[in-house]
């Protein structure tokens, strides 16, 4: 892993996340993060009233810079030498070419952070984040607003036991368990046994000679809602960090619908590190 991408809108969410991504940068030997903020500009609408102030695009650009480079200058005693800290803006959607960006500046891993409470702050802090979590294919990690970094000695993989073998981040995860000598759990909610099919022992036993010498744990657990026992278990167990795959298709791909999302990201406090398949 080389470069983490943090986008930010230079809230002390955003600030929280990136004092996380410098951390894990650090525990994982990551060498560059960089500080991405995506704005916007706004098209001028007829018949809108004449008191509606105009921006100007260059003077957003720069508004942007200022605000990067501040940012950067407060978080680089954290950095230190060991972690370069890089800045970019563009005026552009986030959620539209985050992919673009990711792949320009090489990115394995984007940290973003959530925060829970008022409707209001759902819809300002939150939209960004699961916007980025639907449309991008780069893994996202994020950090709820009361999660500071500390060591993952404990990870929660929430699998729904279907093509294992196709949709599992084994590189990922092995980088995770490795780095910080983790401890796995891997957790399928069910409720009254409806998802399990004949392939389900199958897929458990590929799932675990994928992660063979790693000794994951195993929990089928009984819940009406998926993201209810996800969280309840994570919390339960004081897991350090929630792994979860956003499918096309199957059991899980109810929590990433905007509104069941937001719930899972929204409720729990440990940070939630999303895989598409």
């Amino acid at each position: 892993m080389k470069t983490i991408l943090v986008p930010t809108d230079f809230s002390d969410i955003a600030f929280n996340a990136a004092t996380y991504a410098i951390d894990m940068a650090h525990a994982m030997g990551v060498e560059r993060v960089v500080l991405y903020h995506a704005y916007e500009l706004i098209v001028p609408i007829p018949d809108v009233p004449t008191a509606v102030p105009m921006v100007n695009a260059d003077d957003l650009r720069v508004s942007s810079l200022e605000g990067l480079d501040k940012m950067k200058k407060d978080l680089q005693p954290m950095a230190g030498d060991k972690v370069t800290l890089l800045s970019r803006a563009d005026n552009t959607l986030l959620a539209a070419t985050i992919n673009d960006v990711c792949k320009e500046e090489e990115v394995d891993l984007i940290i973003m952070g959530i925060t829970g409470g008022s409707k209001l702050e759902e819809i300002l802090v939150g939209s960004n984040t699961i916007d980025v979590v639907k449309h991008t294919t780069t893994p996202v990690l994020i950090i709820p607003a009361v999660a500071r970094f500390k060591p993952i000695e404990k990870i929660v993989f929430a699998c729904d036991m279907r093509h294992v073998v196709d949709t599992t981040p084994v590189g990922l995860l092995k980088k995770l368990l490795n780095t910080f000598h983790a401890e796995l759990h891997v957790i399928n909610i069910d409720h009254e046994s409806k998802h399990f099919t004949p392939d389900t022992p199958f897929e458990t036993l590929m799932l675990d000679t994928l992660l063979e010498g790693y000794n994951p744990i195993y929990h089928f657990l009984d819940n009406t809602n998926i993201v209810a026992g996800i969280v309840d278990f994570a919390e339960a167990n004081h897991a350090d960090l929630i792994l979860t795959i956003p499918k096309k298709h199957g059991l899980f791909e109810s929590i990433f619908k905007r509104s069941s999302t937001s719930k899972l990201a929204f409720k729990t406090h440990v940070p939630l590190l999303t895989i598409h398949e």
